[in-house]
């Protein structure tokens, strides 16, 4: 076998834990994250909490109509802010009472006039780096980070051009799938379609046609593409008047977010979670126009659960166990110069990511 033949990771990317902790400190703090969709900020003073890069964070909305971010510390003594989610019309740390505008400057402290040269205009909560995107909640714990367009370039516009009522979208369904695995064996399980033809049958035969479906990398985003196939045996109705309706598409944006839209402008979303070094949740995100009650939605997240999802816990949990064993060596990816749907060229591409996350 020569040299340059291109293999898949070594085991301890996926099960070494001192690799998990430097990725937690790294990688999930240097990257964009969801947060959670912009619909569920309505008001101003709406919030909720999130835990990004084992950091806990609070998104709120200000008067002035913007979504901030915040770490849920108090710049007094470091006690937590808020939990869950809520309205309020200031945040008042729970220890002491000091009190902060939403727009994160500090509004009052008790007895701090007796404080000589105590000046509150000099505290603020530590804003973390948010971008709204598509009507999604975006954060970066790094504040030189480059914005969300250049790290996906041509993404934003693309999916619009799926979604054309993303602006009125709303969150209707979460579907939560914990997994017994390392974040980037999800991650790998669902950025390649090399398995799809005997692990996926409902997917392959009802809605791609496998032999046109290709992943490209584009910047850090890789764009799922495909034709699709029995349109007119599709289990719900599709309006054939919007453009894009009898596609499919998907854009994984690294490092652990994925937007897909079936046929009819349906758009559902994936997003990782680690929990532990073995451990991820899955959150499928499932939306309605308005948040209102949708039967094809409720249908197509019912199946997607008994299908692809319960298929493919099957498929990662069994690839973390054979990580672990002894007798595994990385094998060579099949990386097919004409792409398609046996290659792996954008494994390549994904693991190329992970070795300069985690070795520079």
């Amino acid at each position: 076998m020569k040299d340059d033949v291109v293999r898949s990771l070594e085991a301890r990317y996926y099960t070494d834990p001192e690799l998990f902790r430097s990725e937690q400190q790294g990688l999930f703090a240097r990257t964009w994250q969801l947060a959670g969709h912009a619909s569920t900020l309505a008001a101003a003073g709406d919030y909720f909490t999130v835990e990004i890069a084992g950091e806990s964070l609070f998104c709120i909305k200000g008067r002035d109509g913007v979504i901030r971010t915040f770490y849920n510390v108090c710049q007094h003594r470091a006690h937590q802010l808020v939990e869950g989610a809520g309205t309020t019309r200031v945040v008042v740390c729970p220890y002491h009472a000091w009190t902060y505008e939403l727009t994160g400057a500090l509004r009052a402290a008790p007895n701090s006039a007796a404080v000589p040269g105590f000046d509150r205009t000099t505290v603020c909560l530590t804003e973390v780096r948010t971008e709204i995107f598509l009507g999604f909640i975006f954060v970066n714990l790094d504040p030189d980070a480059a914005p969300m367009d250049d790290w996906f370039p041509g993404a934003r516009e693309e999916i619009a051009g799926f979604v054309p009522d993303w602006e009125r979208l709303q969150p209707l369904e979460w579907v939560e799938i914990p997994e017994q695995c390392n974040w980037k064996v999800s991650v790998e399980n669902y950025s390649e379609c090399y398995h799809c033809a005997l692990n996926h049958p409902t997917f392959a035969t009802g809605v791609i046609r496998p032999e046109t479906y290709d992943i490209q990398p584009q910047g850090h985003c890789l764009r799922h593409t495909t034709e699709c196939q029995n349109l007119d045996a599709m289990t719900y109705d599709i309006d054939f008047g919007q453009p894009h309706a009898g596609d499919y598409s998907s854009w994984f944006l690294w490092p652990m977010v994925s937007f897909q839209v079936y046929p009819g402008n349906r758009l559902n979303t994936y997003h990782w979670r680690p929990v532990a070094v073995d451990r991820v949740t899955v959150w499928r995100g499932w939306y309605s126009v308005d948040g209102t009650e949708d039967p094809v939605v409720r249908q197509l997240a019912v199946q997607d659960r008994d299908t692809t999802v319960a298929e493919d816990i099957r498929l990662v949990e069994s690839v973390q166990r054979g990580l672990g064993s002894r007798g595994y060596r990385p094998g060579p990816l099949v990386l097919d110069p004409g792409s398609g749907v046996n290659s792996e060229h954008s494994i390549a591409a994904l693991q190329g990511w992970m070795r300069e996350a985690v070795d520079g």
